[in-house]
């Protein structure tokens, strides 16, 4: 076809001498220069091209077209008229809401009812056969086009380094590449919709409608899938040949053909161009895979008529219609670069409209996001109920195992992609086979695992492991961290704490505290009632629970309580009587030795100085007047740490007596203690009137309120007694030394202090931290009365108070 004569020179010589009956040309001349109406006017052909390819552009463009009229107007040229519309002018006619829909996110809206009105056009072409066959295998290959296309592209461009991503194997595999072979002919035809439109210069919704009318009786995320691999198709061929035209000579003439090598000589003009069709790409992907995500979505857990999937139902035809028109887009302006050389490229408006369709799309593919992830909550919180009733079952008592494998997998990881115990002694991931029909004690705590604890069970379980063949040797503990799941991933403060922590330990570790699921945790709250405090729960080779916190057992008999179980707890106990031994074994044994030698020997504690100082004094005059040989031990108190150090910094200052110099021997004193009534509330024998837990109660309480005193002959416990009555009792050693010679000196003394102690009768508190399982009611060790229930607030201004304290 004859070409018109040049007008002018420079940036508009290619477009005005473009072929009239190529509107994208002519149109170029106006937008690049209002001035060339006069050029165009001198054509009525390209003016009329001009009016239809840009009059579907919108409003936006319409003063440039006047502007030819009236040139047209003012030469007296004939042509055809301006105002009669092309014919995708007449296609729009009713669908003009999809150009609003980009502008309105520039601030100019179209009214709802012509959205309205399109959208009910792209519905009208959905009628799905129910054939349904997995996209994901295909999206991963054309992801992999796209990405090396577009890092083609920066390359070219920026002059950045190619990131080599290699493409999933898996879509490479047989009956990936039949399902290819059979959806080849429709992504041929998509592909030549494409192109053909594209070089016609068709109406961009028509070409997107006619795309919906091929895709009909696929789903829409294979509409999306199919769409894109063709548009992929074309692509990727383009790219190719830019990126081996320079070494291959076959691909440098088909190159020459499409102009590609003056076009990639002009890369910086062309910058934004390339830079607005890499945005709309990558919005083009992540919107795909992120529709493609709902599709995988399992069905047993949420259904299409759940809220949260259908309000995202209901956008897939939107977010569907805005990417295949987005590929339409790109697709024209590719071909608009083969087609009319890098000059094209000097326009920012074609830039502006994929910059707005980008934009779009990452809003559609935001609401989509936001409802994904409140898809992915629902289903994690039915398959968290789910699995927390598969532990309930695992767990039940009447339940029967082989080994101890499922409960353990169900417990901590369920899955073989990787090791989730560390070794403590070797310090190297291990299965948890390790553990296959052994007794394994899960020690559960959080991070704030106190010094003390952990020493003293590191001594317990080394000193169990020298002699690796006795029977209380025969156990495995697992440390299990309880970590809140909603701070992910943990924040690095968090992640030392465990780390530093786990490089401690001796025995296996989780190797990731975000392995135990979040339905574990509610588990080990609810049934094991986990609260802060160390638990140490205890399961049989067949994982069945045989305790339910043998933390008491270890604290009280270490390895001797093997195999940790209820009865051997209670055997324990009937095997127990109210002695010294019982309070100090395994923490001192210079003490030991004393009872040995069947001294007399004192344990007191308390924070009043003036107190341990009058008592300590008094103790040592009885006991030089009485002539008999006695020791007198400083233990403590149960709480206010740095305090109970100034006392026995006076202690040894005043030679005022024997006294625990290292803090964890009195935390392990008052752990001990403690534990021991907590195992028979466990037991449910808190309330048992023997002896024995009378006294340990009468202790504990003293060991709240001011000083208190425990005078025993070797083994044998003498008095249990409150600052109220050890005391005066010392300080009346006048009115029953007399009774010395007949009833010996602890009989005599005892003997006193029963008679004080009957009149002064101090109260009993016991007060249990929120931490903690307590107990519904507890009777007086005193007067065995039922207590009376108070809730307190206690503060000992003491940052370094004894962690872990129930007292």
């Amino acid at each position: 076809m004859d070409q018109q004569k040049k007008t002018t020179s420079g940036a508009l010589q290619a477009p005005l001498t473009a072929p009239s009956n190529n509107p994208t040309a002519a149109a170029q001349a106006l937008l690049h220069n209002p001035g060339a109406a006069q050029a165009l006017a001198n054509n009525p052909g390209a003016a009329a091209a001009a009016q239809a390819f840009l009059g579907n552009r919108g409003a936006t463009y319409q003063p440039l077209l006047n502007n030819t009229h009236v040139g047209q107007q003012h030469m007296g040229v004939p042509g055809a008229s301006i105002s009669k519309p092309s014919t995708g002018e007449a296609l729009m006619k009713g669908h003009t809401g999809s150009h609003a829909l980009i502008r309105s996110d520039r601030g100019s809206m179209l009214s709802l009812s012509d959205d309205n009105v399109m959208m009910k056009q792209i519905l009208a072409t959905h009628a799905p056969d129910g054939r349904e066959f997995d996209v994901r295998p295909l999206l991963n290959l054309v992801e992999d086009i796209l990405n090396r296309a577009t890092q083609h592209v920066d390359f070219l461009v920026k002059g950045t380094t190619q990131d080599q991503i290699e493409m999933e194997e898996k879509a490479l595999q047989a009956n990936h590449i039949v399902m290819l072979e059979a959806l080849t002919y429709t992504i041929d035809r998509i592909a030549s919709e494409l192109s053909y439109k594209a070089l016609g210069g068709s109406d961009a919704h028509a070409t997107t409608t006619a795309i919906f009318n091929l895709l009909s009786s696929y789903t829409w995320d294979a509409k999306l899938v199919l769409s894109l691999s063709a548009f992929a198709l074309n692509y990727g061929e383009f790219w190719l040949l830019a990126q081996i035209y320079s070494t291959n000579q076959l691909a440098k003439s088909m190159a020459i053909l499409r102009q590609l090598p003056s076009l990639l000589e002009h890369t910086a003009p062309l910058k934004p161009r390339f830079d607005a069709l890499n945005n709309l790409i990558r919005a083009m992907i992540d919107l795909t895979k992120c529709v493609v995500q709902f599709t995988q979505l399992p069905s047993t857990y949420i259904s299409q008529d759940v809220p949260v999937l259908e309000t995202a139902i209901n956008l897939f035809p939107t977010a569907v219609y805005w990417t295949i028109r987005s590929m339409v887009a790109c697709a024209t302006q590719i071909s608009n670069l083969s087609s009319m050389g890098h000059e094209f490229g000097i326009s920012t408006t074609e830039s502006w409209e994929l910059s707005t369709l980008a934009h779009k799309l990452r809003n559609i593919y935001e609401l989509l996001k936001q409802q994904l992830n409140l898809c992915y909550q629902y289903i994690e919180e039915k398959t968290d109920v789910a699995f927390y009733q598969l532990l309930l079952t695992l767990f039940d008592p009447n339940a029967l195992h082989i080994d101890n494998m499922k409960v353990l997998k169900a417990l901590i990881y369920d899955k073989d992609d990787k090791l989730p115990l560390l070794d403590g002694a070797t310090k190297r991931q291990v299965s948890l086979d390790v553990l296959r029909r052994k007794n394994v004690l899960l020690l559960i705590s959080s991070l704030e695992f106190a010094n003390d604890e952990l020493a003293i069970l590191e001594q317990i379980y080394n000193e169990s492991r020298i002699h690796a063949t006795r029977l209380e040797s025969q156990y495995e503990v697992v440390w299990i961290p309880i970590v809140d799941h909603s701070i992910i991933p943990l924040p690095e403060e968090m992640q030392t704490k465990f780390e530093n922590l786990q490089s401690t330990m001796p025995w296996y570790s989780v190797q990731d505290p975000l392995v135990i699921k979040k339905p574990v945790i509610r588990f080990i709250k609810e049934v094991w009632h986990f609260r802060t405090k160390p638990i140490l729960v205890v399961l049989d080779p067949q994982g069945k629970v045989v305790s339910p916190n043998a933390i008491h057992m270890m604290w009280i008999w270490g390895s001797t309580a093997f195999p940790f179980t209820s009865l051997r707890e209670e055997a324990l106990w009937r095997e127990e009587t109210w002695r010294l031994d019982l309070l100090v074994d395994g923490i001192d044994p210079t003490v030991l030795n004393w009872i040995k030698e069947e001294k007399y020997i004192f344990l007191y504690g308390g924070d009043d100085v003036e107190w341990v100082r009058r008592f300590a004094n008094s103790a040592r005059s009885v006991a030089s007047a009485s002539r008999i040989p006695l020791e007198i031990v400083y233990v403590g108190k149960s709480r206010k740490r740095e305090h109970v150090k100034k006392v026995v910094g006076i202690i040894n200052a005043e030679k005022l007596s024997y006294a625990w110099q290292d803090p964890t021997m009195v935390w392990f004193f008052w752990t001990r203690l403690e534990s021991m009534l907590f195992s028979k509330i466990q037991l449910g024998r808190a309330d048992d009137q023997d002896p024995m837990m009378q006294q340990i109660k009468k202790l504990l309480s003293y060991g709240r309120e001011g000083g208190w005193a425990v005078l025993s002959r070797g083994s044998n416990i003498v008095v249990n007694g409150h600052s109220t009555t050890v005391l005066p009792t010392l300080g009346g050693y006048d009115e029953w030394k007399v009774n010395i010679a007949e009833l010996g000196f602890d009989m005599a003394f005892k003997e006193y202090h029963d008679k004080l102690h009957d009149v002064a009768h101090p109260c009993c508190r016991f007060q249990f931290p929120t931490i903690i399982r307590t107990p519904e009611n507890m009777r007086c060790p005193e007067c065995h009365r039922v207590m009376e229930r108070y809730t307190s607030f206690i503060c000992c201004h003491d940052d370094q108070g004894i962690p872990g304290s129930l007292f």
